[in-house]
């Protein structure tokens, strides 16, 4: 069984909505961020050194796809993402619909991005 390591807020989102898109089973360990510092909880330095969770390092849907739609939610939130880049939002919008990404978002929870 794969566990996924995911903090709140953080890069390992992406983690669980691939394990979704594959059908793969897995189990997840939850860690939150200080509310006040937005600094991972010093348990998690169990698992990682630094303090971060663990992640996996044309025509078809591919992991390429998960891992760019990190960078344009970002930018949609820290303003440069807008409407005159419609071609970029459509893609976040059909990200955003696919029932992979969705489960993620209720398995690992909402998660926004800081400004």
């Amino acid at each position: 069984m794969i566990t996924v390591h995911h903090l709140n807020n953080s890069r390992s989102q992406r983690v669980l909505w691939l394990l979704e898109e594959l059908g793969l089973a897995y189990e997840i360990k939850r860690y939150q961020r200080d509310p006040k510092t937005m600094l991972a909880p010093a348990e998690l330095r169990q698992v990682h050194p630094l303090g971060k969770t663990p992640w996996f390092a044309g025509a078809e849907f591919t992991a390429a796809d998960v891992q760019m739609s990190f960078p344009l939610e970002a930018a949609v939130v820290r303003g440069g993402l807008d409407s005159r880049w419609p071609n970029l939002l459509a893609f976040l919008g059909r990200i955003h619909a696919r029932p992979a990404y969705q489960r993620a978002i209720e398995r690992g929870g909402e998660y926004q991005l800081l400004r």
